[in-house]
């Protein structure tokens, strides 16, 4: 059995069009808005989660949509592994009423998450193009 490539059954037009519409959605959960003058982004997993418990149990099943989205990717599970740990962190940490509130400002999972798909894509492309 020979190891399936990310890659191979999208055109890079697809790719890109994937990867952008993934970005709008980590923006969108974690840096839409910016707190009045500072530098601080936030986004829907700052807002929602605010809601103690159920609020950052539901951003972190919405962001769960991010991975589900990654496995048409084939990737290798130590990824999909990592960006569950990733969320589950944001959900537990983010749990902890007020403390949580301000990790939830620094701890961007869906980023990471995003980071960790492009980082593998772009790792694939470079051993396909050698």
């Amino acid at each position: 059995m020979t190891k399936k490539n990310c890659m191979e059954s999208f055109t890079a037009s697809e790719l890109n069009r994937d990867i952008q519409r993934l970005r709008r959605f980590a923006k969108v959960m974690e840096t839409q808005w910016r707190l009045p003058f500072t530098s601080i982004r936030f986004g829907l997993d700052f807002v929602v989660g605010l809601v103690p418990v159920v609020g950052d149990l539901l951003t972190g099943m919405i962001s769960l949509w991010l991975v589900q989205q990654s496995v048409r990717y084939h990737l290798p599970k130590s990824i999909y592994v990592r960006m569950v740990f990733n969320i589950l962190i944001d959900v537990a940490f983010g749990s902890v009423p007020v403390v949580g509130d301000i990790f939830d400002l620094t701890f961007k999972a869906n980023k990471r998450n995003l980071q960790l798909l492009i980082d593998h894509l772009e790792t694939e492309k470079r051993e396909e193009d050698s």
